[in-house]
């Protein structure tokens, strides 16, 4: 028998135990609540990889090659379970096959019962998905080539009581097979600086290092949106999205072991107009285990010529050769000398003390890059908004955090604040941007009250933005009851592809004089600002016409009898 324990510290603890969550949500303890309680535990999903591909056993001896593949559990729930759990691995599809040893991960202690099962404990899953332990496989000493089994994995669970759970565990299944093709992409010697429009040529090549020929591969190419490939072939199907095209490539025909493949004639990778900081990923792999993309974009087949691979050299497959999958994709980055400008604008309303107003305030990019982090997945830039004096934010922005009027932290997130920090997406698109909405009741109706609108770095410490060629577009106003000549804020951005929202850079519109709702308000060239006056005001207004109507027509009368 032999126990496998962790090597780092246990899994983070998560919210309260969820037996007492339990037990709370059953009431009373009696014998008719036991059957809701055990239909409230949760259901843990086990998983891993459907199939793992392993090096065959090296007669000459030396350290056997042993590939992964990581048990995981996923907790749908919100918080962490704490309780005892077990899972149990059937070891008895693998005998003669594979060799398994396994590698635990914090919290969790694993040994194996002689050759034929193993079991793993824990006391602690955290929500969503986390991986248990990994299995380490490496083919047994007489397998054969293309040999193959399956391992099952099952579990169960106790409570902070003690009493099993009602089938916490949906059990998993994985694929073990000896042998198999190991495709690997070489690495291209891009330009990695290259100008707007310059093209350059990519020949595609990779080799099958494995132990069995490949029948038929999938290339598949991702390039951002800076990058462009103009051939378009009939054997791949592109998708695109608001950042990616994506290309699979179906190459029919054997692919030998111990060969090296190149296309037929190389593709062409060009930098366009929009370039700045992009990203190219292109990767092999054998046909049928490709799988599906997660994007629900409609993807479209190309109308050129085949893409066919050929053979470049043949050489003898060589025994104990890496068969991992990590080197069946390469990328390359590039920073392409460009520059986008980011067009702050505002919005400019009036009404009365109490009025309710709708400010709609961003930014545009005028192009002509595309700005993106796509590697690192922070935001872009920021809106810096600072609050008219005499007003008060009702309404804000999901994402958008309020600070102090010098920018920093406030520990009452659900006050209104004097000034607000919107991140900006990861990416904002050529002709995109961000576009705000924030509801502004005047508690104090000043002339011209005016607050600042700027496009900045994401952080208050990274205020510049490195691309932008033109920094004194970067700040808009919003204004109050400003007067002729007051300074409105420049005008809204133009209508972009996309439609109104965050990346879309398109100002709401509306009728000239009426709010974006269609409600009486007076607007300014920043764009429609809606006023709601408070019942007080109204009734007022009616009052005062009422009277001016009265006072017309008593006129009118007096005047026809001094006549008379």
């Amino acid at each position: 028998m032999t126990r496998f324990s962790p090597r780092t510290a246990p899994l983070r603890r998560a919210g309260g135990l969820a037996a007492t969550a339990l037990l709370l949500a059953a009431g009373p303890l009696t014998v008719a609540a036991a059957a809701p309680a055990r239909a409230a535990d949760p259901v843990f999903t086990l998983g891993g990889p459907a199939e793992t591909a392993l090096h065959p056993y090296a007669e000459g001896g030396g350290a056997p090659k042993r590939s992964t593949a990581g048990i995981t559990v996923t907790n749908p729930a919100d918080e962490g379970y704490e309780g005892e759990f077990t899972l149990t691995f059937d070891l008895t599809g693998v005998a003669g096959v594979a060799d398994v040893a396994f590698d635990p991960g914090p919290g969790v202690e694993c040994e194996t019962k002689g050759t034929r099962s193993a079991v793993c404990t824990g006391d602690t899953l955290a929500p969503g998905l986390s991986t248990v332990t990994g299995l380490l496989l490496g083919a047994a000493k007489g397998s054969e080539q293309g040999a193959a089994g399956t391992i099952r994995v099952t579990g169960e669970a106790r409570s902070a009581t003690s009493t099993p759970l009602a089938a916490p565990f949906t059990p998993f299944t994985t694929r073990v097979t000896v042998g198999g093709p190991d495709l690997v992409m070489r690495k291209l010697p891009f330009d990695h600086e290259p100008t707007p429009g310059q093209k350059q040529q990519a020949p595609i090549t990779f080799a099958n290092r494995g132990s069995r020929d490949a029948d038929g591969v999938v290339l598949t190419l991702r390039y951002s949106r800076g990058l462009d490939i103009p051939q378009r072939y009939s054997n791949c199907a592109y998708t695109t999205d608001e950042t990616w095209t994506t290309a699979r490539c179906s190459v029919d025909g054997a692919f030998e072991a111990g060969a090296t493949y190149t296309l037929a004639a190389p593709l062409t990778l060009e930098a366009t107009t929009r370039a700045y900081r992009d990203l190219f990923v292109y990767g092999i792999q054998e046909a049928g285990t490709v799988p599906r993309a997660a994007s629900t974009a409609r993807s479209e087949r190309g109308s050129g010529t085949v893409l066919r691979a050929v053979p470049l050299t043949k050489a003898p497959a060589a025994r104990g050769v890496d068969l991992e999958p990590g080197d069946n994709e390469q990328e390359a980055e590039f920073r392409t000398a460009n520059t986008a400008d980011f067009v702050a604008y505002g919005d400019e309303a009036s009404g009365a003390a109490g009025a309710t107003v709708t400010a709609r305030l961003g930014f545009h990019n005028d192009g002509p890059a595309w700005i993106g982090r796509i590697r690192s997945g922070g935001s872009v830039a920021a809106v810096d908004f600072t609050v008219p004096q005499g007003a008060t934010v009702t309404s804000a922005p999901k994402g958008c955090r309020g600070v102090t009027a010098e920018g920093a932290y406030r520990e009452d997130r659900k006050a209104p604040a004097p000034r607000y920090l919107c991140p900006a997406p990861t990416a904002v698109r050529d002709g995109g941007g961000l576009d705000l909405s924030f509801g502004l009741r005047i508690d104090k109706a000043l002339i011209g009250a005016a607050g600042r609108v700027t496009v900045r770095g994401p952080g208050l410490q990274e205020a510049g933005l490195p691309f932008d060629p033109k920094p004194g577009n970067n700040t808009a106003r919003v204004v109050l009851n400003g007067q002729s000549g007051g300074g409105p804020s420049p005008s809204p951005a133009p209508p972009a592809e996309g439609g109104p929202g965050a990346g879309s850079g398109r100002t709401p519109s509306a009728a000239p004089g009426t709010s974006g709702t269609g409600a009486p308000g007076t607007t300014g060239r920043g764009g429609s600002l809606a006023s709601t006056g408070s019942p007080a005001a109204m009734t007022a207004s009616v009052t005062a016409i009422a009277a001016l109507t009265t006072g017309l027509a008593l006129f009118a009368a007096a005047r026809r009898r001094r006549k008379a």
